[in-house]
């Protein structure tokens, strides 16, 4: 019997073997299989015959499927936020309809899972990627698109990647928004609620609520401060550490909605009325925020918005490429806005006549 090994086809040739095998970048191998004008044709000579001999197959038939002219675009998520996730679609997706955009979208994990499916949306004939958080983050992921030769574009990073186009917000200057608010409202004993740390915007919103405590000349606690994940299970998790504290907060603010609504339903559990014993302020604006009882003050992100711009931005260096042309890879900063619901009360009413504590 022969071994399996011996069953098993060949690996089939990726666009990094023809380049090496050409002397090229892989952005040439691109140009050269979309029939792109801008390559010389010795150059274009020696990828046809690099493709053919490594028998390499940039999956032609989705592109005649699809138009010479269509754009592909795939989205890969990990973001355990439906809700986020769902503004994101909303958005992107209505930019794609009005661009004759094709959107891809793909659920990976990190790391080495995501890089093993954003190559195989790239083998299908994918133009660009769209990398929300925290995927975005990712240094080897971003370093594989790379070197793949497409272009990629981050949304909502804290820190994007000057590789990369990007779309967020001053997730620093949005997280201080909401604590100045906190503060002026008299609270001084102020929880926080940190979201994941594999994503950049958790330690820039972190970064914010230190820097108004501090602004305010009130003392950053540690055991104020809560791990959380951006979900709704992680929420319960750090309500239950900050609310049973000696001294709780009288306020919490949380990295997100989910796991500002999770702090609601714990506090109810323990009769702690809304906003008349807690004040609970949440980060997205996100359809949560007003689903529940009481509706949560919040800071907007305007996500479907940076969806709508990414699928622009991406659109219009895929054709700029393909035109043969420059595209600076610009950074789009959207503003956001302090949005004030039943959530929120102020620290005299809950201890009128005495003036508010300083940690």
């Amino acid at each position: 019997m022969k071994p399996l090994s011996a069953h098993r086809p060949a690996k089939a040739a990726t666009i990094r073997d023809v380049a090496a095998a050409a002397g090229v970048s892989t952005m040439t191998v691109s140009r050269v299989v979309n029939k792109e004008a801008t390559v010389r044709p010795g150059t274009r000579d020696r990828v046809l015959a690099a493709i053919e001999r490594l028998n390499y197959s940039p999956n032609l038939a989705a592109r005649i499927l699809t138009g010479a002219q269509q754009i592909r675009i795939g989205l890969l998520f990990t973001n355990p936020s439906t809700n986020y996730l769902s503004a994101l679609l909303v958005g992107g997706l209505d930019m794609a309809s009005q661009l004759n955009v094709q959107m891809i979208v793909q659920k990976c994990q990190p790391d080495n899972h995501a890089i093993a499916v954003a190559r195989q949306m790239i083998a299908s004939g994918i133009d660009g990627l769209m990398l929300p958080s925290p995927l975005c983050d990712s240094a080897a992921l971003i370093a594989a698109i790379i070197g793949e030769g497409i272009p990629a574009l981050a949304i909502g990073s804290g820190t994007p990647s000057p590789d990369l186009l990007a779309v967020s917000i001053d997730e620093f200057a949005a997280a201080r928004t909401m604590m100045r608010h906190i503060l002026s409202l008299g609270h001084r004993r102020i929880g926080f609620v940190v979201g994941n740390p594999d994503h950049s915007e958790s330690r820039r919103r972190l970064d914010g609520y230190r820097a108004a405590l501090r602004e305010a000349g009130v003392g950053v606690e540690d055991a104020l401060v809560a791990q959380g994940q951006f979900t709704y299970r992680s929420g319960l998790d750090a309500a239950e550490v900050l609310l049973d504290l000696a001294d709780r907060p009288s306020a919490i603010f949380a990295s997100n909605d989910d796991m500002a609504a999770a702090i609601v339903s714990v506090a109810h559990r323990k009769l702690l009325n809304i906003p008349g014993d807690l004040t609970v302020c949440g980060f997205d604006d996100t359809t949560l925020a007003t689903a529940i009882w009481p509706e949560l003050t919040t800071i907007r992100q305007p996500i479907a918005e940076m969806a709508r711009a990414g699928v622009e931005l991406l659109s219009a260096e895929i054709r700029s490429r393909r035109a043969g042309n420059a595209f600076a890879a610009p950074h789009l900063v959207l503003g956001h806005d302090l949005v004030r619901r039943q959530s929120e009360g102020t620290w005299s009413d809950r201890h009128e006549g005495d003036a508010p504590r300083k940690a």
